[in-house]
């Protein structure tokens, strides 16, 4: 069963004063970078990024990898103009189900991909990934039937009103790897120290 994997890479880091949070270090190299590489060895199907038209270094971070660049030209609307792009994507694919996540939470792994492709069925609820405690989190997984739903989203809400519409089946990884999302310089530091 072939899942489409899109990481969210279009929004403007605006919370960073100046950084850019996609390209700050994890393990030697730039996170967007990282983060593609664990979802590639994963292993579940194709794999995209989304980007802004004007993010050079984005794309460069991304060089060499077996991946799909998706250009989100109206990506200040917010994360719904992301999500269109990669529903459409998804769809052009003939996957049967895709994976969605922000790029910036560092800790998540192939096997935290892995494990909640392992609980997806097609004809399914949405799956929505949480840290061990029960916080929901990410990636959240969408069978191919609700991508159309997509066409709707608006603003920065992100696919929350299908998720209302379709209320997720939640899925816990360990730790907090669903839900460390680095937004702050400040954010990244204790990160870093802890």
């Amino acid at each position: 069963m072939a899942l489409a994997v899109v990481l969210l890479a279009a929004g403007g880091s605006s919370r960073m004063r100046g950084r850019d949070k996609l390209l700050e270090q994890v393990n030697g190299i730039e996170l967007l970078r990282h983060l593609a590489l664990e979802a590639l060895a994963a292993g579940l199907g194709p794999v995209a990024v989304t980007l802004r038209p004007d993010a050079p270094g984005r794309s460069d971070a991304l060089a060499g990898l077996g991946l799909t660049t998706l250009l989100v030209p109206d990506a200040d609307e917010g994360m719904a103009a992301s999500l269109r792009t990669a529903a459409r994507w998804a769809l052009a694919t003939g996957a049967e189900g895709l994976m969605v996540t922000p790029a910036d939470l560092p800790e998540l792994t192939a096997r935290d991909f892995a494990t909640l492709a392992s609980t997806f069925t097609p004809d399914g609820p949405p799956l929505r990934a949480t840290a061990q405690d029960g916080t929901p989190g990410h990636p959240v997984l969408f069978p191919a039937h609700l991508l159309p739903e997509f066409a709707t989203l608006t603003g920065d809400r992100g696919a929350q009103p299908v998720l209302l519409r379709h209320p997720p089946r939640l899925v816990a990884l360990p730790a907090s790897h669903a839900t460390t999302d680095l937004d702050t310089p400040e954010d990244w530091s204790a990160w870093r120290n802890r």
